[in-house]
């Protein structure tokens, strides 16, 4: 029916409780809502471990379904086994359009290429140390950093940016690869398209990694750019090196 409105992508999110932080739990989902729906959220883990109590405590508030794996040998991590299992009847069913998979260990990077190869998308959700092999296998890549609540800063952390922070300089290779591809014979690219490009070319890049919750405000802080908003959305173009501040 023409009226009938278009249905959010189905998606399934599943948890490495071991290797995932609960204070992210609030941010991510907000994050995934970008993405589409959470129709299945499933959280793996030894739940009888204290290690995991935090998680424990916060599963009903967030409608986490734990399954529950016990580390019966050491060494062994049963929890990651269950999730590709998962994984893979949840894809076999057909009933999802994408899945998140949640952890910073890169045992699930073959995982994620085989789910894409199935035409699903995938969105990785880890932190900063996880392997880029990992990262690069998935749709987009969002370090759980940036999704940490300010609130959960100590009132002496709350005025500086967090540490995993990059500077915004190390945006610039970046920029000026998006901008390379995009650019008019002028060397003027639209900002709109660099940051799709750039989104295309490195599944991590993120503004708030480098602290800002804009593009435009990323590459006015560089320094690198030429700006121009005279004749309609921002256009930039690659400043010369001796013109930089």
């Amino acid at each position: 029916m023409k009226n009938e409105v278009a249905r959010l992508p189905r998606l399934a999110v599943l948890i490495d409780a071991d290797n995932t932080s609960p204070q992210i739990a609030g941010g991510l989902f907000e994050e995934i809502a970008k993405f589409g729906e959470a129709s299945v959220r499933r959280i793996y883990g030894d739940f009888s471990s204290s290690h995991l109590k935090s998680w424990a405590e916060i599963l009903q508030k967030h409608a986490i379904d734990p399954y529950q794996q016990f580390a019966y040998t050491k060494g062994k991590n049963a929890s990651d086994i269950a999730l590709v299992i998962d994984a893979m009847d949840l894809l076999h069913s057909g009933r999802f359009d994408g899945f998140c998979l949640v952890s910073s260990d890169s045992d699930f990077t073959r995982l994620a290429s085989r789910l894409r190869e199935q035409g699903a998308e995938v969105y990785g959700f880890g932190a900063q140390k996880t392997p880029e092999s990992f990262r690069q296998a998935c749709r987009r890549f969002i370090y759980t950093e940036n999704l940490i609540p300010e609130s959960t800063s100590s009132d002496a952390d709350s005025a500086e940016k967090p540490k995993s922070l990059k500077p915004p300089n190390a945006a610039i290779p970046f920029l000026n690869k998006a901008i390379s591809q995009v650019e008019s014979e002028d060397g003027w690219a639209p900002l709109g398209p660099v940051g799709q490009q750039i989104s295309k070319l490195f599944s991590d890049f993120d503004v708030r990694t480098y602290g800002f919750g804009k593009l435009s405000s990323l590459v006015r802080k560089t320094g690198a750019f030429e700006i121009d908003e005279k004749n309609g959305p921002m256009r930039i173009r690659a400043r010369p090196r001796a013109s930089r501040k």
